[in-house]
This record gives structure tokens, sequence and C-alpha cells, in this order.
């Protein structure tokens, strides 16, 4: 079995989703599970419906209209959805009458995207003889915890999806980025997370391979948009997938590789608009490559937090008491340096970094460097090879590029390090 998850791009309008009804037909003798997002751009509208509609009373019209015309260009039925449209309409004037938008009510406003997208998509397979049925994620096992906005799977989700799946008849439809708590609040894995959705059903029919297709051919050596000389990487190894996705490269989600990491499952990255492409494979250890620095990434919108004071001078604790802070208020910490008397700490999670800071400041002093950036080397060969340290800060310095904060991980593929963002 394979897992095929195609994003928001690729089921964007009735042309890709014939597209891809075509590539899965190809599939048939792999027995594929397809994974989807919601049709283009439909996430984002319904986020600002959710927030609007506690301002004011709100209509899904434009929703409405978008997802008819797809139906309608696939000659499918339009009360695959009508159901659905109808709940978050009530949903939306819930909204408008509380006034309150939770995390929790934000999420179930967010599912609607590939509810709508699993539905047609389905309804269009089976139109043209390709039997398929379509799943809400949480209906064949995705159990989640309840930290809404970014939830988790929990361990028992496995066992449940593979009962689930193994049982089915004709091809899976299935909604990526949503889950379900135990006591049935539905849930999201945060943006991007249709990529997580994907591995964590691979994992856990322990499919042969995960294919994510998307709009580009696989992942490159740098962001072809800043380097117009990057080159495809055939193929990757998990660790630099890992290292590509945790500092900005957004073909993959930072959690997707998790799942399919622990069953050794290779995941293979392909342009929906380009099949032909040979893509990029992501596999547990990939051969060595000739390019000591395989890939240069970066990731805006950094802050760095300093923590100072002589406490920690031969103090016990003291850095479990600072990360204590930070968890208690959900603050993501992404980079570490610490000397005799001060920590240095990067992060991506503003909006919760004041009340972090607050605390903080009840046993520290606590600055705050804002507009910053961190840009990732990363390479299998940069472990071996003695002196690539110095060519990287070297190139800085000639361009007269001034580093803020150097860190390497244990793993030694990645030398990363925080520059201003400019």
């Amino acid at each position: 079995m394979i897992v095929m998850k195609f994003g928001g791009t690729s089921v964007g309008d009735a042309k890709q989703i014939r597209v891809v009804e075509q590539l899965v037909r190809a599939a048939l003798p792999r027995k594929p599970v397809v994974v989807v997002s919601a049709h283009r751009g439909v996430t984002d509208k319904l986020i600002r419906l959710a927030r609007e509609a506690v301002q004011r009373p709100v209509e899904i019209d434009e929703l409405r209209r978008l997802h008819v015309a797809i139906m309608d260009d696939l000659g499918v039925n339009h009360s695959v959805i009508e159901e659905n449209l109808n709940e978050l309409s009530v949903l939306l004037k819930g909204i408008t009458m509380v006034k309150e938008l939770t995390l929790r009510t934000l999420d179930y406003v967010s599912s609607f995207g590939e509810r709508f997208s699993s539905r047609i998509i389905a309804a269009s397979f089976n139109k043209q003889g390709l039997k398929s049925s379509p799943f809400d994620a949480y209906d064949v096992g995705l159990l989640t915890d309840d930290n809404f906005g970014n939830a988790s799977p929990l361990p028992e989700a496995d066992e449940a999806i593979r009962s689930s799946l193994m049982e089915c008849d004709g091809v899976p439809i299935i909604t990526g980025f949503i889950g379900m708590t135990k006591d049935g609040n539905i849930t999201t894995l945060g943006r991007g997370g249709s990529d997580f959705s994907a591995t964590i059903v691979g994992g856990a029919i322990e499919a042969d391979e995960v294919e994510i297709w998307t709009d580009v051919d696989g992942v490159m050596s740098a962001d072809p948009r800043v380097v117009p000389g990057a080159v495809l990487l055939e193929t990757i190894s998990f660790e630099e997938a890992s290292e590509l996705a945790y500092y900005g490269a957004k073909v993959l989600h930072p959690a997707t590789i998790l799942p399919a990491m622990k069953k050794r499952i290779p995941v293979r990255v392909l342009n929906t608009f380009n099949p032909k492409a040979k893509g990029t494979v992501v596999l547990s250890s990939a051969p060595r490559s000739d390019r000591v620095v395989k890939s240069i990434v970066s990731k805006g919108g950094q802050y760095i937090v300093n923590i100072s004071s002589e406490r920690m001078l031969m103090g016990h604790g003291y850095l479990a008491r600072i990360f204590d802070v930070f968890a208690d208020h959900r603050v993501v910490v992404n980079m570490v340096a610490t000397s005799e008397v001060s920590v240095s700490v990067t992060t991506d999670s503003p909006e919760r970094l004041d009340l972090a800071v607050h605390d903080l400041s009840s046993f520290a002093t606590v600055t705050v460097e804002k507009e910053l950036a961190a840009v990732c080397v990363i390479g299998d060969g940069l472990k071996d090879t003695p002196g690539i340290a110095g060519d990287i800060f070297s190139a800085m310095k000639e361009h007269g590029v001034n580093v803020r904060m150097i860190s390497q991980g244990a793993s030694k593929i990645n030398i990363a390090f925080m520059v201003a963002e400019r």
C-alpha cells in the first residue's frame, strides 16, 4: 500500500482534480490511500470568516460559489457538500451570537475545507468509474490531544486507522489536516498539517511509501527565487529533511517526517503539475553525497531572547527553570546558546512570548531582539569536513553580514546562525 497526499494547489480546480484522478488510477496496483487538503485558498477564507463573525454576521456565499463552480466543472451533484455547508453556516451564526472565537471553535471552522474537498473528489472519482469513499480522518481513527491549532496524534490512533482502512472498499479519500479528541472535538494539526496526516496514516498502515504531491519538483538545494542556480536534491536523509523543514523549507511540514521515520517509510516529494519529474525521496539514511553542503534554508520572523543572571554561575537547575517557563507558555525554542551567566534562545512564537518574558524577568535580566532570520546550512558531509564552519562565516564577513548567534545541532549535520532580517 502507498499513501498519496495532494495539497491545495494540486486539487485547486476541476482540471487539477482530473489530473489527480489519473495519478491515483495509475497507482491502483499499489493500493493507494489518498489524503487531500482543502481546495486552494479555502482554509484562509474559513479563518477570515470565523474572525469576522465575532464582529458581525457573515455569509458563506463566496465559499459556496467556489465549490459549486468546481462541482459543476466535474459534473458532481451539489448535494455532496450541502449538509456541510449548512453546518458551517449555523456555526458562524453561533460565533456571531456569542461574540467569541475560541481555538476549539476555530479548529471546527477550519476543518470544513478538507471536509468539502474530500467529498467532491470522491464523488468525481466515482463518476469516472474509480470507486472511492470519502472519510473524515477522525472517522478512520485519527484521534489527537486537545492542543487546538497544533494537535498531535494519540498512540492508539495507529491501530484504529489500520483497522478502519483494511476494511475499506475502493480508494479511501481522507481529509488531511484534521483529527478529533476523545471527547469529540475536532482539532487541526497546524498549518501544513495535511502532510502530517499523510505520514500518520502511512505509519499506521506501514505503507511502502508516502507520496507528497505538491506544486514543486521536489526539495531544492536553496530557494530558487533567491539562488537561481539551486538544484533538485534527488535523495536526502530523514535527518536532513527534518532540519530543512524545521528551518523553513516549505516543501515539508516539520512534523511530517516523524511518523514515517519511526517506521522507516520513504517519503517522496512529487509535482502534480510535472508528474514525470523524479522528485525527491527522503530515506532513513541516504547515500553519502559528493556535496558537503546539501542545502541552505532561511526562516524569517525570528526572535532572540537573551536571559542573564549571576545565579547561573555554579547554579543547579537554572536552565530547567528557564525552559519550564517556555514550556508553560508553549513557546517553541528553536536554537540555544549558553555561557557561564547567560542563555540565548531563538523562537518564532511571538504571540506567547510576552508572557514568558514577564515570568523570566522575575529571576533574570531579559532582553528580546526582533526582526531576525535564521539561516541553516545542512548536509551529512558537515560533520567530517574540517574548516567548513570557517568557510561559512568567512562568506558572511565578506558580504558584511553580522552573525548574531550560532548553533550546531547534536546531529552535526547542520550549522545554524541568526542574522538581521532584510
